[in-house]
């Protein structure tokens, strides 16, 4: 990971995460409950709240930074914290509605350390469950009957269909020799700054804040989210999979075009060519996993060699710098501010 990065003041950032996990995951639950048969069930799988054999469980929910950002949202608008609940459960639901589908078009087979949906319950229920997130997550705000709700749905929408661009955009790389840096990080503020940035600005519009304000929090989540994004790119290659849950050099084996290689191969240099050589061979092979694991230890090493993962360090690190300067746009409690400030110093410096 980046080694000029923040110290983070973990007991802070856990109690953040733990106060969003409270209060969200019964809203949530709720919200799953409404779901028809078996959907509830497979949902409720996903979500970790069960094991495969349907009985109760405490798995890995994910790390809950999208429900902690609107919790804060709310009181930087200067609403109690609780105003962003809604908001919170409905980030949750469009952000696992991503994952569900997300986890079948790359054909990943595991996700925290547990088979995927579509692996265990099959295409359909993945595909039937994630629409039905997605329309969980709009009713759940809608049903507020207000103003502020209907104006929370609009950016939520919003986020949501550049999600949606953002993948697609990551599809069709994944068929391209080479993609620039550029339209990498176009495509990465889609697909994950454009649900963050919502995160960090829900709150405050369910609190009434004016758009100025939602605007200047939504700029901080929308860096915040490329930084995180840059960092899930690094994980991607030479993360450890005891830590990540996914096998090792996993962006390579999906053909990912990702920032550590793209910036690779802008590069000029040996190392650059020839890993060019040899990601356009790629594209022609029909089965990456015939691959020995020394052939994409020999990709990574030389994306590394060619200064991808230096570049894509520098980018997270960059991308914090200027989600933390957003901050200063809005007029909050300080204690509001150190809490994002923490926040965005544990997206750069997570192991998983």
């Amino acid at each position: 990971m980046p080694p000029a990065n923040p110290a983070v003041d973990t007991a802070e950032v856990t109690a953040l995460l733990e106060r969003g996990r409270a209060l969200s995951t019964p809203v949530l639950r709720a919200a799953v409950d409404r779901l028809a048969q078996p959907m509830d069930t497979v949902a409720a799988y996903h979500f970790g709240w069960i094991d495969a054999h349907g009985r109760p469980a405490d798995g890995d929910g994910g790390k809950a930074v999208r429900p902690a950002l609107a919790l804060l949202s709310a009181e930087a608008a200067g609403a109690p914290a609780e105003t962003g609940v809604p908001g919170a459960v409905a980030v949750e639901l469009v952000h696992n509605f991503s994952l569900l589908h997300d986890d079948l078009m790359d054909g990943d087979e595991q996700r925290r350390h547990r088979d995927t949906v579509w692996k265990l319950h099959g295409p359909a229920q993945a595909i039937l469950v994630g629409d039905a997130l997605f329309a969980l997550a709009n009713e759940i705000l809608l049903e507020l009957g207000t103003v502020e709700a209907g104006r929370a749905t609009r950016r939520l929408t919003t986020a949501t269909r550049r999600l949606i661009d953002g993948q697609a955009q990551d599809i069709s790389y994944e068929h391209r020799e080479r993609v620039t840096v550029d339209e990498c990080l176009t495509m990465e503020g889609n697909k994950t700054g454009a649900l963050l940035a919502c995160s960090a600005s829900i709150g405050a519009v369910l609190g009434g804040a004016d758009d100025r304000t939602a605007d200047a929090l939504e700029a901080y989540g929308h860096h915040l989210g490329l930084a995180f994004q840059a960092v899930d790119d690094l994980l991607g290659i030479w993360g450890d999979p005891e830590s990540t849950g996914k096998q090792t050099w996993s962006d390579l084996r999906q053909r990912k075009k990702s920032l550590p290689v793209c910036a690779a191969l802008a590069a000029d240099g040996p190392a650059s060519e020839r890993l060019a050589t040899l990601l356009a061979a790629d594209a022609k092979s029909q089965d990456l996993d015939a691959f020995s694991e020394e052939e994409f230890a020999t990709r990574a090493a030389l994306i590394e060699e060619a200064g991808g993962r230096d570049r894509a360090a520098e980018e997270a690190r960059r991308q914090h710098t200027v989600a933390i300067e957003a901050l200063d746009r809005v007029d909050m409690p300080a204690r509001v501010r150190a809490q994002l400030v923490a926040l965005a110093d544990f997206v750069v410096v997570r192991k998983r």
